[in-house]
C-alpha cells in the first residue's frame, strides 16, 4: 500500500510559519481581514466557510462573511464585493463556489480588487500567475505543490529538481484549480498533460492518467480515476471532495475523485480525504490574506512561500 500524505500535519506546519510572520508583520501594523461571500447554501461550501472562519479566529484575523440567497441578482452580489473593496480593514476576498448557473463567474471575478484578490481569479492576477510571476499562488493548486514538496524532502529528495522532466498529469481544467496545476508544474521544469471531462468522454482519460509520475485529480467526479488507471509508483494527489451518506449509519462522509483502495494498492503515495489537500488549502488561503495584507502596507514578508 502507498504511503498516505498527512495533510494535516503539513498543514499544522505551514500555520506555525504564519504565527510567526503574524507576529513581526504585527509590529509594522499589518493587519490582516479575510471576507467570504457564500451564495446560496452548497454543502461543501459552508463546510470551507465554516473551517476558514475557524482559522481566522484562531489567529486573531478580521473576518466578515457575506450570505446571499441562491436567486440574488448579479447586481447584489457585485454590490457586496464592492464594498468589501472599499473597506480597508478586509485584505483578501474569497468568492466560494458553486455559484448558482445565473451568475456569470467570469464578472464575478472581474468584480474583485487584485490586491484583494487572493485566489488570483481576477484576470489581471491570472495572467501574472500563467507567466510565471504571481502576486498571489491559488489555495488549492499551490497546497497540492507544498504538499508534494513535503513529501518529496521527507525522502531525502530536493523539490527544486525532482518535477524536472517529471510527468505530472492534470485532470481538470477549472480556472481556480486545474489551470493553475498546470501552470505551476510547467513552471517547476516538468511535462504536463492536460486531461478534463471531454478527455473522459471520448474515452481516453486512462490512456494519459497512466503515464503520470505524479497525478492532480481535480474533476469534481466521484472515483473517476480507479487502479487501473495508473502506473506503478504514481504520486497521487486527490483534489476532490464529495459527500456521501453511509447507508448503515446515516452519516455523511467524504470521498474524493481518486478511488482510494485501487489507487493506493499501486502508488508510491497517495493524499486520503479528507485529511490530504484539503487542510492545507485552509492555510494557504489565510496565508494570503497576510501577503495581501502586507502589500497594502508596503511591507516585504520574510518569507516567500506564498509567491
Amino acid at each position: 500500500m502507498a504511503h498516505v500524505i498527512d495533510g494535516n500535519a503539513i498543514a499544522e506546519h505551514l500555520r506555525h510559519t504564519i504565527e510567526e510572520e503574524l507576529k513581526v508583520l504585527r509590529l509594522s501594523e499589518v493587519r490582516p481581514g479575510l471576507a467570504t461571500v457564500l451564495v446560496g447554501e452548497d454543502f461543501a461550501a459552508q463546510a470551507y466557510e465554516r473551517h476558514v472562519r475557524r482559522l481566522c479566529e484562531a489567529l486573531e484575523y478580521r473576518y466578515v462573511s457575506e450570505g446571499l440567497p441562491a436567486d440574488v441578482q448579479l447586481a447584489d452580489v457585485a454590490a457586496t464585493i464592492g464594498k468589501l473593496n472599499a473597506d480597508p480593514r478586509i485584505t483578501g476576498i474569497l468568492v466560494l463556489h458553486p455559484l448558482p448557473s445565473h451568475i456569470p463567474e467570469a464578472e464575478i471575478n472581474s468584480a474583485i480588487d487584485p490586491l484583494k484578490d487572493i485566489e488570483a481569479v481576477h484576470p489581471q492576477n491570472t495572467g501574472l500567475l500563467a507567466q510565471g510571476r504571481p502576486r498571489f499562488l491559488p489555495s488549492t493548486p499551490a497546497s497540492c505543490y507544498y504538499l508534494l514538496d513535503s513529501y518529496v524532502r521527507s525522502t531525502g529528495q530536493d523539490p527544486a529538481t525532482f518535477y524536472s522532466g517529471k510527468t505530472i498529469v492534470v485532470v481538470g481544467r477549472s480556472n481556480s484549480v486545474g489551470k493553475p496545476a498546470q501552470w505551476l508544474g510547467l513552471q517547476r521544469d516538468a511535462t504536463v498533460v492536460a486531461c478534463h471531462s471531454r478527455t473522459h468522454a471520448a474515452g481516453k482519460l486512462a490512456e494519459f492518467t497512466c503515464l503520470a509520475d505524479i497525478l492532480i485529480v481535480a474533476a469534481g467526479v466521484r472515483a473517476l480515476v480507479t487502479g487501473d488507471m495508473v502506473r506503478d509508483g504514481v504520486i497521487a494527489v486527490d483534489v476532490g471532495i464529495h459527500p456521501v451518506e453511509d447507508p448503515a449509519t446515516g452519516k455523511t462522509r467524504m470521498v474524493g475523485d481518486l478511488d482510494f483502495e485501487s489507487v493506493a494498492a499501486r502508488a508510491e503515495a497517495i493524499t486520503p480525504v479528507p485529511g490530504g489537500v484539503g487542510p492545507i488549502t485552509d492555510v494557504w488561503l489565510v496565508g494570503n490574506a497576510l501577503m495581501a495584507a502586507a502589500m497594502a502596507q508596503r511591507v516585504e514578508p520574510r518569507f516567500g512561500i506564498f509567491r
